[in-house]
Order: C-alpha cells, then structure tokens, then sequence
C-alpha cells in the first residue's frame, strides 16, 4: 500500500498497532515491526521506547536479539478508557493459532 492509498486517519495509533506487532510476535526485529506496521524503523524505536517508558512493554537481551514483554494488565492512558486494560485490546486482535495475522 502506498502512502497516496492509505486512508488519512485510523483508528489506531502507530504506537497501538506497534503493541499489537509486539504482541503478535515479541521477539521480532525492530526492522520487521516496522515493516509490519508501515512505519520507518526510527520510528518504530521511539514508540518502543515510549511504550517502554511508560511500563507497557519491556525488553531483554537474549544473546543478539532483544525480546519484548508486554504488561498486559496496564490500564488504558486516556481517562475515558483508564478503566480497561490493555489486555482487552489485544484480545481483540489476538490471531487464532493456525492463522497468520491479516487473514479474515
């Protein structure tokens, strides 16, 4: 998809659709998250450091690659959504097992 056929407003945010790569797959290359997400890979570093600094994902080292943990149970940031959890978000978008993400 080009940049000219993207619609000019979602209702994910990048950083929401950067979770649910994670999600998908925590121990991805930054590189193919950001393939996935149709962001450039600096990009997709600053929200995972947003998302990292603000307690919804963290990363460790495991031997050249980094995997990712999500926080799962971290409530929503705007208030109107603060009493769910991200949990719910992602149940929404959770890809059945035998299926790959983008299938109906």
């Amino acid at each position: 998809m080009t940049a000219a056929d993207r619609p000019s407003w979602t209702f994910l945010t990048n950083h929401g659709h950067v979770l649910l790569a994670v999600a998908a797959d925590p121990r991805a290359r930054v590189a193919e998250l950001a393939e996935r997400v149709g962001i450039s890979e600096r990009a997709t570093l600053a929200i995972l450091r947003d998302l990292e600094e603000a307690g919804y994902v963290s990363r460790a080292r495991e031997g050249r690659r980094t995997r990712y943990e999500l926080h799962r149970h971290r409530p929503f940031r705007h208030p109107n959504e603060a009493h769910r959890e991200v949990d719910e978000l992602l149940a929404v978008f959770e890809v059945p097992a035998g299926r790959t993400p983008g299938e109906g």
